[in-house]
Parts: structure tokens; C-alpha cells; sequence
């Protein structure tokens, strides 16, 4: 028998996304958000309050990335997200990250977290905090793609939230193969 427990923010695996801009001074900004993801082939949509400095930033320059949060820089990407660039604009050099300009749009990689979403701003609805943009390009250092070219898992560990625990977790195994398993049931 289920248990109900009414509505919430309860959704697995949920991705702990670090979100990197550049303030109207082009100082980078970095925020940990945890609600969001890929609502279509090239985009994404986020829930970001409109108080939060990096979704003035988001406004202001049109763009921004998205970087997977990292077992290895755990408490760095929490940290950004505990306190506001609003009051503490320096965060990104306390938590010992470093902001690199993204190639393609105007708005900071984080060096140390390997896989990376550059986005340009479709929409925002202060009224709900929903932000929908455009992935323009993903960038994923070398070093975590696999003999196929593509991210490994098994070679970089991203974070995912549980909100009833407010704990942070790693994916874990391989437990099959998307758009082939599945064959099996066909005639």
C-alpha cells in the first residue's frame, strides 16, 4: 500500500544544477539550483526566483550556463547555493571555483565541474520563478568522455538532490539500455 504525502518536491533522480553568470561589472556569479531540467531537445526550463542575483543576471545579459554539480566539489556547489552573491559576492572564490568565459555566449564555466549547458534566455515568469532557455552548446572536458565520445558516468560523479532529506547523492550503475532493452517486447 502507497502512502500519501500531498504535494512536494519529490521527483528522482533530481539534478543539482550550478548556474553561472557574469553581473553588470562581468563579475562571474555561480547559484545551486535544484529545480529544473530538459523540457525539449534544446531547452531547458529552471525554477529561479526573481530575488536571486543570478536571475537578475540572467535578465540583464540574456544568457548563462548550467553545469552538473559534482560529488568531488560537494560542499563548494551547496555553499553557493546557502548564500547570495547579493550579499556575498565573492563566492565563487571562497568555495575555491573558478569562473573561465564560456567560448560560445557571455557568461562563466566553472573550471572544476566537467559537463556544461550554455543557454540563452527564451523567457522569464517573475510570477512563477519558470525560466525557459535555448541550449546553444554543451561542453564537457575530455577527461570524462568515454570511448564513444560522449560523457562516461563511470568517469565523473553528478550530484542529485533528495528533497525529503535535503541530502545529496551520485547516480549509480548502469541498469540498461535506453531505445534497446525495451526491444524485447516487440514483434
Amino acid at each position: 500500500m502507497k502512502k500519501n504525502f500531498g504535494a512536494g518536491t519529490w521527483l528522482y533522480p533530481m539534478p543539482v544544477f550550478i548556474i553561472g553568470t557574469y553581473d553588470e561589472n562581468g563579475n562571474p556569479d555561480a547559484m545551486n539550483a535544484g529545480w529544473g531540467g530538459i523540457t525539449d531537445y534544446e531547452e531547458i526550463t529552471l525554477a529561479l526566483s526573481a530575488d536571486h542575483k543570478t536571475t537578475k543576471n540572467i535578465l540583464q545579459k540574456k544568457v548563462f550556463t548550467v553545469s552538473m554539480a559534482i560529488k568531488e566539489y560537494a560542499a563548494a556547489c551547496d555553499y553557493v547555493g546557502i548564500v547570495s552573491a547579493n550579499d556575498v559576492p565573492n563566492k565563487l572564490e571562497i568555495a575555491g571555483l573558478h569562473a573561465v568565459k564560456s567560448e560560445k555566449i557571455d557568461a562563466p564555466l566553472i573550471e572544476e565541474l566537467p559537463l556544461a549547458l550554455e543557454c540563452e534566455l527564451i523567457e522569464y515568469k517573475p510570477e512563477t520563478g519558470t525560466l525557459r532557455a535555448k541550449i546553444v552548446n554543451i561542453c564537457a572536458e575530455e577527461a570524462i568522455l568515454g570511448a564513444d565520445g560522449n560523457p562516461d558516468l563511470e568517469k565523473f560523479h553528478p550530484l542529485i538532490f533528495n528533497s525529503p532529506s535535503n541530502t545529496y547523492h551520485v547516480i549509480g550503475e548502469k541498469a540498461g539500455n535506453a531505445f534497446k532493452d525495451g526491444l524485447t517486447f516487440k514483434k
